[in-house]
């Protein structure tokens, strides 16, 4: 902390003593305890994987020891182990704005998108393109041409840049596809916006919140969303592969799915011969919901009850606004996300010539962030388990480290 006091790269003048108000003041100071992180430890990579809560454990140990070896079969009608996906899928639904029996939880956040394309295609017979963002998340155009592919070969993905989007809205777009914050740059789309100029030439939407729910509050109903999905280990830190939640608005309800799966039956042990699927969002089910990973999700849930959204969000953009002033400006140091906080979601991302080397000494200091290539270092600032402290000391380090970096190769 001993450059903050006016030092060099604070550009908002933040000094030690504001930093400690802001973290005696904060609502969620003593939410840090709620989560297992190593000591001496400033994790910032909870944009791509969160810390577990220190419940998680005992959660996942009583649901083999006491549930699965305890019960066995019987688990699943004395444990609520069947409810599971429909229940975790209302406790998401709070956080982006959805309302009861909206979002399911299964699956991955790939085969959940494939599910919300397929039904939102299925809705759009007569228009053929699926419209979307250039250096959106790979895997998101990857299922939107597999699904042209393979359904139906008149379909086709256009992509555009963030800014020409709704220009390339017209008649013939079916779907609207879209990240609501970028995950390299963090940059926001502004859903109700863009879902309102795609439902205005006939279009459907479908959003992808990977990068958003457990950040920011969303506001799907609000926005009128069509579809949208998430996934469960980034910011609602749910575990490595941690399921995925799909939501499907009320009016859709009886939108086909892709994969009549036994689950997303009516009447899953009826065992029918023919498919009749159930109502709403659940018939987006399929196979057996994995318990195991079910209950991680459910203790990562458990941190966010009675969190306030909107104070969530303030904190989260001020721990931005706090780092990025606290890196100010560096040679070869180019800022991708937008300085303004409201156009950003939970992490900042910079530009580095040595990005791979910058975050490897950041590790050895003890700030664990994350890379992509070519050069792109991305910093999470997930609000519950962060104080205002961790992020300028974490600022000052990352100066120091590109410090060492510019003596290295004036050397």
């Amino acid at each position: 902390m001993a450059n903050l006091p006016g030092g060099t790269g604070m550009g908002m003048g933040m000094i030690a003593a504001e930093i400690e108000r802001l973290d005696r003041e904060d609502p969620f100071a003593g939410r840090r305890a709620d989560f297992a992180i190593p000591a001496g430890v400033i994790y910032l990579d909870g944009n791509s994987l969160g810390p577990p809560t220190r419940w998680a454990a005992e959660r996942l140990r009583s649901t083999v020891v006491e549930e699965w070896g305890g019960k066995l079969i019987h688990g699943w009608s004395e444990c609520g182990w069947m409810e599971l996906p429909n229940r975790l899928g209302d406790r998401i639904a709070r956080l982006i704005g959805a309302g009861p029996g909206t979002v399911v939880v299964a699956d991955s956040t790939s085969v959940n998108l494939m599910k919300a394309l397929a039904a939102a295609l299925a809705l759009q017979p007569f228009r053929s393109t699926i419209l979307t963002e250039e250096g959106a998340f790979p895997t998101d155009g990857y299922i939107a041409q597999g699904l042209c592919r393979f359904m139906d070969r008149t379909r086709r993905v256009k992509a555009v840049r963030a800014e020409a989007i709704e220009a390339a809205l017209n008649e013939d777009t079916a779907v609207l596809l879209l990240t609501e914050t970028c995950y390299r740059t963090a940059r926001r789309h502004d859903m109700a916006r863009l879902t309102a100029r795609a439902h205005a030439v006939g279009a459907l939407t479908v959003w992808d919140l990977a990068h958003s729910a457990g950040a920011h509050p969303i506001d799907v109903t609000a926005a009128r969303a069509d579809f949208a999905v998430g996934c469960g280990y980034k910011y609602l830190n749910g575990g490595p592969g941690a399921p995925a939640f799909i939501y499907v608005a009320p009016e859709h309800a009886n939108a086909p799915a892709i994969i009549p799966g036994w689950m997303g039956h009516a009447a899953p042990f009826a065992f029918e011969t023919a498919y009749r699927p159930a109502a709403g969002a659940a018939r987006m089910r399929a196979g057996t919901p994995d318990i195991l990973s079910m209950r991680a999700l459910e203790a990562g849930l458990d941190a966010f009850e009675g969190v306030d959204l909107e104070a969530l969000r303030a904190k989260t953009m001020r721990l931005g606004d706090l780092f990025i002033a606290g890196v100010g400006e560096r040679p070869g140091l180019t800022l991708l996300s937008p300085r303004e906080g409201a156009l950003r979601g939970g992490h900042v991302a910079y530009a580095h010539p040595r990005a791979r080397e910058t975050l490897d000494a950041l590790a050895r200091r003890g700030v664990i962030a994350d890379f992509r290539p070519p050069n792109v270092l991305r910093f999470g600032f997930a609000a519950l388990y962060l104080s205002h402290r961790d992020v300028a000391e974490a600022s000052q380090i990352l100066r120091a480290v590109l410090s060492d970096l510019e003596d290295s190769s004036a050397a």
